[in-house]
């Protein structure tokens, strides 16, 4: 599985480079924190595959890495996705390291 640690998000972010961003998380954990991606609940995912970018980097990520990792797994091996990478950490990651004022949970 490909990965991309919080630092190298961040570094995308800031130079604005063309990816998608998936949240995984719970609406109500949504709610706590963001990162501003796109939400599509892990339970709603494979019922929203024609949302996800095929052409593009798709970055996944959760409150800590194991739910994206799973959501990816399923997308590589039921739909072919091969531009899929999971946010070493997750949100949890991003808040410890990149921006210390999103609430943590």
């Amino acid at each position: 599985m490909k990965t991309i640690t919080v630092q190298e998000l961040k570094e995308k972010q800031d130079s604005n480079e063309d990816f998608q961003l998936i949240d995984v998380r719970e609406p109500y954990e949504i709610d706590i924190c963001s990162i501003n991606g796109d939400a599509i609940p892990m339970g709603e995912i494979m019922n929203n595959v024609g949302e996800i970018s095929k052409d593009k980097p798709v970055y996944i990520h959760c409150r800590s890495g194991k739910r994206s990792a799973a959501v990816i797994d399923s997308l590589e091996r039921g739909h072919g996705f091969d531009n899929l990478y999971n946010l070493t950490g997750g949100i949890l990651a991003y808040a410890t390291e990149i921006d210390t004022s999103l609430e943590q949970y």
